[in-house]
């Protein structure tokens, strides 16, 4: 079994794996409530799509 003459550097690991990482979301603002949204996604705190309600949302108080 092939096995490494020397340890590979923490330089030369990070290197190479440069391109593994977390990314942050990507967020917008819902035009109904001004909420923070994701992309073609419901607005998870008023039920709104594209300016049309496409679900019941639950208050807190309920």
């Amino acid at each position: 079994m092939a096995v490494p003459f020397r340890r590979t550097g923490v330089t030369k690991k990070r290197i190479r794996r440069g391109h593994i990482g977390l990314t942050a979301v990507n967020t917008g603002v819902c035009p109904n409530c001004g909420a923070s949204v994701r992309p073609h996604h419901v607005c998870p705190s008023c039920g709104y799509y594209k300016g049309r309600k496409v679900m019941d949302v639950k208050s807190d108080q309920d």
